[in-house]
This record gives structure tokens, C-alpha cells and sequence, in this order.
């Protein structure tokens, strides 16, 4: 090339560069632009509650810089106090329990209803506390872990703390302060309980100084005070409680004082929330046993418990509601210009963040069952190690004699169930010439209130149990070893089906009723689930029965309008 083409040569490749350079610009700042306006798209400006659906009772919540941790009662449901965690609190994630070792405590021969109630999760110079009560099984403690997602300690148990619904509450000295409930003194009405507060030395697990009642409740008749919990906001000190009962007429009311030993003076405003003027037939109801949390911009919000009714029933127990707070002369008012849980309602001013919602289907691939599935108290098995396994890709329950009737572990293993509409499917392989021994799928309340769909010997059984009246309602001739089993709920209409394929199944004529698991006098404070389910009815077995595949999926249904 001669010489004096060159400065044109570089000219003109310096030109196309900048041309190459410009268009990956214009590309970079295009795909931008696109990014931002499906993701300004995509986000939603909305949440609709409940935002934990299923058996979510008592909530708690407490935040750590960006991070927003949860915890609900368990009961006797094994591993217990589930810990869900947030960026947005909306979204939530399962990513562990705190009582995961069977052998912290003893829930054999307990109602359903019993066990692990009302926890209350704190954060403390880097520390985790959850306060709970196990109800029938050693009283009042706390536990406490650095990080939530990890081990969890062995419980301390509270000595001299009569009631239930333990809290802790640190003032600006670093002193720390339980409160709970108590019933024990003579009532000047019917139900009226007692809410106090004490300093407590953690490190000494014992109080110190004078236990002071702070209230009976809002106003003379006010029953059932309870779930206290103490905050300081804006210098001056607020007590806020759950009253009425955790059913229609349950109520949010709250207290004020300057001293955080009291005396506490009951808001005008009382109670600052609840659903029972709205009457008996309102689609929310049972608002109450409310946490509040401050959020990293400014914003106040609390997590409370709500049942939904169904046509009439509460098929999914007490849920976790949202709702926003404003403070007005101290007083917090709930959804300002509504005064009501809502529906559907502005989302928190936080970073959109959903969670992974998990596999519909569970293969059992892994190692262990995962983090969704739930025991009936710790699992006990009768005298060959733990009765189930996970082999070649398949759940393996051992039959054990124990009964869904029995206030004992049975081999039963569940998910909550979480919605109206949902069907749940599995492939079971067993083979037995006992007419004692059966296995399948269950939709467990309590051991007086249950479904079970079962292979039996070359049959198969369909059982309900409801409100303790127990009776085989279809038997099936059925002989192969495989069978595929499917439950699908419409509202309160409960199907089951049955057949060689997925293809091929039968489904029975006849609709049953999910009143069957709903909330009465005997359906109380604990939730519902569905899984697999073998036994061996009071005898001993060697038996086992194989499970491909559990499928739980929601349907798609037109949900509540405010």
C-alpha cells in the first residue's frame, strides 16, 4: 500500500469502528430501555392476601436490615415453627424450622390442637430469638439461633411464666422484657385474662424485680387479652394485644405508656382493628394476633392471622393477612381510609423480589424429603429405625400400627394444603394379602376429621372420619400392584380418582364435602394437609409401600373482590 494512502485508510477504518461502537452502544442502551419497560410491566403495583395461604397461624415478623424473617404456630406438626423469609414482604420463602431435632419435644399423645403455639420471632445483637409455647408439653421457652437458616438451639424453658404467647421486648438500656398472659386470679367478668410484662436476666433464665399486670383488655368484658407484644415508637411505648377470642370476635387493641413497666392507657380508638361488626358472614373474618415492622423506608406494615370463608366454611384454617399501618397521634390505623384487611391492596415500597415456589411435582430425587413436607408429630418408628426412606427416586413408607386415629406418629407424611381449588395425584406400588393393611392418600384435619384414599388387599378404600363418626364410604375391586391415585377440590366439592394410567383414571360418582376438614369446635387452631399415608391398623408389619411421585397443583379459580 503506498504511503500516502494511509492516513485515508486509517480515516476510514477509524470510521467504521465508531460505527461498530455506536451501533453495540445503541444496542446496549435499546436492550436497557426494553429490560425496563417489561420489567416496569411485569411488576405488579398490587399484592392480594394472604400472602402465606394454608395453615399459617399466629404470625410474627421481624426485620434485619433488607431482610424480613417470619414465623407461624405449628402444633403438633413436625419440624415445627417454620421460619419464611422476604425481601418485599409479599414473597416468601420456607427456608427452614426451628424445631427440627424430635427429640426437643414430646408431642405423642397430644390432641392436634395442642403442641407448639404462638411463637414471637425478635432479633438482638446478632442474635435470634423465638419465644413459644408448647402447650401441654413443657410450657413457655425461647430458642435462638445467629443465623435462621441454621441450627437452631435446644429450648430454654421459662420457669414461673404462667399463660401463653410469650414476648420479648429490649428497651434502649439493653434491659430485656417478657410478656405474657395469665388466668389465675379472680375475674370480675367471664374469660377476662390478665396481660403482664417482667424483666428477665436471658443469660441467668430468671426475673428480676416486680411482674406487673399492664391490662385486662381494652374495656370491662374484654376477653380472651393475649399475643402481647411491646414496642417503642417515637419515645413513648406501645402495647399491642389480640383480644376476643381467635375467632369472629377476635380484635387487634393497643395501650400507650411512657414507662415500659406501665401504666399503659387503653387507645380511644380501641380496638384498632377488626372484622366482627362486619358480621358473621363477611368473606374475611377472625382478624387478629397482629406484628408490626417498620420497613428500611420508613413505611409501617403488620402480619396478622384471617380466616377466609367458603361458602360458609374455613376449609384452610387461619391464614397470614398484610396490612398497612399509619400512625396518628400514636394510634395505629390499619389500612387508613378502609379500616379492613383488604384483598388486594398496594404492595410494600420495596424491591420487587419474587421466590422460587418450588416443584409441583416432587420426584423425590434428593436425599431427604424436602423442606414442604410435614409429619404428624416427630416420626417414631416401631422398633426398625425411622419408617421412611428415599430410594431410586421413590418415597418408601414402612406400614406402622399407628392410626390417623391415634394421638401418635403414623406413617403420614403431608403438605399444607394452600388453596380452594387444587388437585393432588401419586403413583403408589403395593402389594398385600392382610385386609389390615393399606396404603395411599390422605387429607388430614385431626385424628377426628380426615379423607383417606387407599390400596388395600386387592382393593381400594375410600374412609372419611368426620368430627370422630368414621365409616368406609366406596370399596373398589382392584387388584393390580400400581395404582394411581388423585383427590380434586372445587370449593368445598371433593372429588377422588383411581386407575392403571394417568390417562386411563375412573373418577366416583360421588361428591363429598369439605366440611369434612373446616373449622368447628373440633376442627380448631391447627390447619389442614394432604400427602401419603400407609398402616398397618394396630398390628405389626413388615410391609412397605412404594410412592413415584407426589403432584400437588392449584386451579386456577376467580378469587374475592373487595
Amino acid at each position: 500500500m503506498s504511503v500516502c494512502f494511509m492516513p485515508f485508510f486509517r480515516e476510514v477504518m477509524q470510521l467504521s469502528l465508531l460505527k461498530k461502537l455506536c451501533g453495540v452502544a445503541l444496542s446496549f442502551v435499546l436492550t436497557g430501555i426494553f429490560t425496563m419497560y417489561v420489567y416496569a410491566n411485569s411488576v405488579p403495583t398490587q399484592f392480594e392476601n394472604p400472602i402465606l395461604k394454608g395453615f399459617s397461624p399466629d404470625p410474627s415478623i421481624v426485620r434485619v436490615n433488607d431482610d424480613y424473617y417470619l414465623t407461624n404456630s405449628s402444633f403438633v406438626w413436625f419440624p415445627g415453627l417454620p421460619i419464611y423469609h422476604s425481601k418485599d414482604l409479599v414473597n416468601w420463602e420456607l427456608i427452614n424450622h426451628a424445631v427440627s431435632d424430635g427429640t426437643q419435644f414430646n408431642f405423642d399423645q397430644l390432641p392436634d390442637f395442642r403442641g407448639i403455639w404462638a411463637p414471637t420471632i425478635r432479633y438482638h445483637d446478632g442474635l435470634f430469638y423465638i419465644t413459644s409455647t408448647c402447650s401441654k408439653c413443657g410450657g413457655n421457652f425461647y430458642i435462638t439461633a445467629k443465623d435462621p437458616k441454621g441450627k437452631w438451639s435446644d429450648p430454654v424453658w421459662i420457669k414461673d411464666a404462667p399463660g401463653i404467647d410469650p414476648s420479648l421486648f429490649w428497651n434502649d438500656d439493653g434491659k430485656a422484657y417478657y410478656s405474657g398472659n395469665d388466668w389465675n386470679f379472680k375475674k370480675d367478668w367471664p374469660a377476662q385474662v390478665a396481660v403482664w410484662t417482667q424483666q428477665i436476666d436471658l443469660n441467668n433464665n430468671k426475673f428480676i424485680g416486680e411482674r406487673k399486670i399492664l391490662t385486662y383488655g381494652h374495656a370491662n368484658n374484654a376477653r380472651y387479652a393475649e399475643s402481647p407484644h411491646i414496642y417503642k415508637i417515637n419515645g413513648k411505648y406501645l402495647l399491642m394485644q389480640a383480644e376476643g377470642g381467635t375467632d369472629i370476635y377476635h380484635a387487634i387493641s393497643v395501650h400507650h405508656s411512657d414507662n415500659v413497666m406501665g401504666p399503659y392507657v387503653a387507645d380511644q380508638i380501641n380496638p384498632v382493628l377488626t372484622h366482627r361488626h362486619l358480621g358473621q358472614n363477611y368473606p374475611i373474618k377472625a382478624i387478629g394476633h397482629a406484628d408490626l415492622v417498620q420497613t428500611q423506608t420508613g413505611e409501617w406494615w403488620a402480619v396478622l392471622l384471617g380466616m377466609r370463608l367458603l361458602d360458609g366454611e374455613v376449609p384452610l384454617a387461619r391464614e397470614t393477612f398484610l396490612a398497612k399501618v399509619e400512625f396518628e397521634n400514636d394510634t395505629p390505623i390499619f389500612n387508613p381510609g378502609q379500616g379492613k384487611v383488604l384483598i388486594r391492596q398496594s404492595r410494600p415500597d420495596l424491591p420487587w423480589t419474587p421466590v422460587n415456589s418450588g416443584d409441583i411435582r416432587d420426584e423425590f430425587n434428593t436425599r431427604e424429603l424436602g423442606i414442604n413436607w410435614h409429619f404428624i408429630r416427630a416420626p417414631r418408628a416401631s422398633g426398625r429405625g425411622r419408617f421412611y426412606r428415599i430410594d431410586q427416586g421413590k418415597l418408601v413408607l414402612g406400614l406402622q400400627p399407628q392410626t390417623l386415629d391415634n394421638h401418635m406418629s403414623s406413617a403420614l407424611v403431608l403438605q399444607k394444603i394452600r388453596d380452594h381449588h387444587f388437585q393432588a395425584k401419586t403413583l403408589v406400588t403395593f402389594s398385600t394379602d392382610q385386609p389390615n393393611e393399606q396404603a395411599g392418600l390422605a387429607i388430614y384435619r385431626n385424628s377426628e376429621s380426615y379423607f383417606m384414599f387407599t390400596k388395600g388387599n386387592n382393593e381400594l378404600l375410600l374412609t372419611r372420619k368426620y368430627h370422630g363418626q368414621k365409616e368406609v364410604v366406596a370399596r373398589i375391586p382392584y387388584a393390580a400392584d400400581k395404582v394411581y391415585l388423585k383427590a380434586r377440590a372445587s370449593g368445598l366439592d371433593l372429588q377422588f380418582s383411581y386407575g392403571g394410567s394417568e390417562e386411563s383414571m375412573v373418577t366416583l360418582d360421588t361428591v363429598f364435602n369439605l366440611k369434612v376438614i373446616s373449622d368447628s369446635k373440633i376442627n380448631k387452631f391447627n390447619g389442614a394437609g394432604i400427602g401419603l399415608y400407609a398402616s398397618s391398623n394396630n398390628q405389626l408389619s413388615q410391609n412397605t409401600a412404594q410412592f413415584d411421585w407426589f403432584e400437588y397443583t392449584q386451579i386456577p379459580a376467580k378469587t374475592l373482590t373487595d
